[in-house]
């Protein structure tokens, strides 16, 4: 029996620390100290995140430049287009109405005649 008393006394001496539920007690730190601990832990995390907003505000950024820069150069070449386009129709505009209706016939007439020549002879 003395020994069981001795197997108790050990147990008891080496699982002093840890408590009924089978937790194991945390350090002694003072409240102050731990909650340093979890504000040093949450501005970490919120330097990590914003570190990664900026470089994503900065990507986004460099992609509205870079639309915005494609989108006038298209604007650019739509008012060179119209421009081109509108000195087009002026000129025809001008042509049929000089041009008698009979002069016009003889014209596309004779364009398709010679479109039609060629083609036959690179037949």
């Amino acid at each position: 029996m003395n020994s069981r008393r001795d197997f108790r006394g050990h147990r008891a001496a080496l699982f002093d620390g840890i408590e009924e539920g089978g937790g194991i007690r945390a350090p002694a730190y003072s409240s102050h100290e731990f909650h340093e601990q979890e504000n040093d832990q949450a501005i970490d995390g919120l330097h990590d995140r914003v570190s990664l907003l900026k470089r994503l505000t900065g990507d986004i950024h460099e992609e509205v430049e870079n639309h915005n820069r494609m989108l006038d150069r298209m604007g650019n070449d739509m008012d060179a287009s119209r421009g081109f386009l509108s000195g087009t129709v002026d000129k025809f505009k001008m042509v049929f109405e000089t041009k008698s209706s009979r002069g016009m016939a003889t014209m596309v007439a004779s364009l398709v005649a010679v479109f039609l020549l060629i083609y036959y002879l690179t037949k």
